[in-house]
């Protein structure tokens, strides 16, 4: 159900007007760049997404217009939230609209939280999806979630629930972590957060990356992917890209430069508590504009 979802993989932000509410038009209109532009696939309502700034209604027509608008099989969509039920809601809601993966959190607040608690987490949702098809990739961010899943815990998960527990991102950073999943969880996809792993990904076993700054680095990333000639040079330029990106705030600069690329001002707006970017930044950001093309 989830073959599709490989390679080079955008983390989509969401733009909102002056009250916060999700801008449906422009936000498909970007997805569809990037679809056209080197993702294979992409990744709604993750952290670039600010999903867990957004209402659940929100949440559900940003799903819902994505699923009807796009190709669905290229899409996973984050579901995750410290409470269960509305979690398994989400996730359900997912499902009907044909999404093949849930991109989802470990349960997270009541730290420390054990590989236990993290297990059974899992196992009722499992349960309370019942016979739905759609399948869950875990989601490692312990910087801001406060928890990390431990390989031993992937490891019991995915042969506990095969059937449901198929991947996982992560956004640690640790390229060792992810190999070490590769290495001791099989049949899993792996995928690191930072394009820079493109280049080495097929040899480490892993199946792509999920990526924020792939929104405007997603051309060259996908031509270090398929194995271009000049390889090492792309992988160099891509490499300098993602460093000052990340440098910055990534979301809003992400949402910046599509807003210098498409000539809208409505991509320069985020939700508190992130903050917009200051007029130093953003000279910041015009920089990387040039290096892209958009000005």
């Amino acid at each position: 159900m989830d073959k599709k979802l490989a390679g080079i993989i955008a983390a989509v932000p969401t733009p909102i007007d002056t009250d916060n509410q999700p801008l449906l038009d422009e936000f498909i209109n970007h997805c569809q760049w990037a679809l056209n532009n080197g993702c294979d696939a992409l990744n709604v309502l993750g952290t670039t997404g600010e999903a867990n700034s957004q209402n659940v209604a929100n949440r559900k027509a940003i799903m819902k217009v994505a699923a009807e608008k796009l190709d669905v099989s290229k899409l996973m969509v984050g579901t995750g939230l410290s409470d269960l039920a509305t979690t398994t809601e989400l996730t359900l809601f997912a499902n009907d609209l044909g999404y093949p993966v849930a991109l989802i959190l470990p349960p997270f607040y009541y730290n420390p939280v054990s590989d236990q608690g993290i297990l059974d987490y899992f196992s009722t949702l499992d349960k309370a999806l019942g016979y739905a098809d759609i399948k869950i990739y875990l989601y490692n961010f312990p910087a801001l979630s406060g928890v990390k899943f431990s390989v031993e815990v992937i490891k019991q998960l995915a042969q506990k629930m095969p059937h449901r527990i198929a991947g996982i991102k992560d956004s640690s950073g640790d390229i060792a972590y992810c190999s070490e999943i590769v290495k001791n969880v099989a049949n899993f996809k792996v995928f690191p957060s930072n394009e820079v792993s493109v280049a080495d990904a097929k040899a480490n076993g892993f199946a792509g990356c999920i990526s924020g700054s792939v929104n405007v680095t997603a051309p060259l990333a996908a031509k270090i992917w398929q194995g271009a000639a000049n390889k090492s040079e792309l992988s160099a330029k891509i490499a300098e890209l993602r460093t000052e990106i990340a440098s910055l705030p990534l979301i809003q600069v992400v949402k910046y430069l599509i807003g210098i690329r498409e000539k809208s001002d409505n991509w320069q707006s985020v939700i508190a508590p992130l903050t917009n970017l200051t007029q130093a930044q953003i000279q910041q950001v015009k920089t990387i504009a040039s290096k892209l093309g958009y000005l």
